[in-house]
């Protein structure tokens, strides 16, 4: 049987987009399937675990990521690019810009705590100076848009930037860990309410 993530050699010109489009499902599912793993398990975990809940083979798994620093890496852009996603949804379909800006923050907040557990890994690697680069330039322009439309929509007052807020955020999610008495995005919740 033919591995999906191999190029074509000589079939159709349908069979080697049927094979890439496998491939990037694949890649997705990986990526998915990474973020989970490593935000129950850690960094550390078993790839093998990774490529079980992704439901491909350890050969799909390394074809795609070699080492664990490219895998890391990888989520890392994919968790950064879902949360430009969900900033771009948000201020398009109609949301009022407050609750837009809330929801968004709060899925800023699950991206650190998945985001805080790559940095030993992340530390390791030469390219995260650029994946720090990375996060600032995705990130930064779709929180000051959101402020902007709340802003303008009255419901923010305060002079604050998308980077202020982003950063005041990542320090209140810097420390919590695994204790349950701490929830940061109740904390965030209050920070919004300051901001109004």
């Amino acid at each position: 049987m033919s591995d999906p993530t191999e190029p074509d050699r000589g079939g159709s010109a349908g069979s080697a987009r049927a094979r890439r489009s496998d491939a990037r499902r694949n890649e997705q599912a990986l990526l998915a399937a990474a973020a989970r793993v490593f935000a129950d398990s850690g960094v550390d975990a078993p790839v093998r675990l990774i490529a079980s809940e992704a439901g491909v083979g350890m050969g799909t798994f390394y074809r795609h990521f070699p080492s664990r620093a490219e895998l890391v890496a990888a989520v890392y852009r994919h968790q950064v690019d879902a949360c430009v996603e969900l900033g771009e949804r948000l201020l398009q379909d109609g949301s009022q810009p407050f609750a837009a800006l809330r929801e968004w923050m709060d899925a800023f907040v699950d991206f650190l705590a998945t985001k805080h557990g790559l940095a030993t890994v992340r530390a390791q690697d030469e390219s995260s100076g650029s994946l720090h680069g990375y996060f600032l330039d995705r990130l930064v322009p779709v929180c000051d848009r959101l402020l902007a439309a709340a802003r303008e929509n009255g419901e923010v007052t305060a002079e604050i930037t998308g980077y202020e807020l982003m950063r005041g955020v990542g320090n209140l999610c810097l420390f919590g860990g695994d204790d349950g008495r701490y929830d940061a995005r109740k904390l965030t919740h209050l920070l919004l309410a300051g901001i109004r």
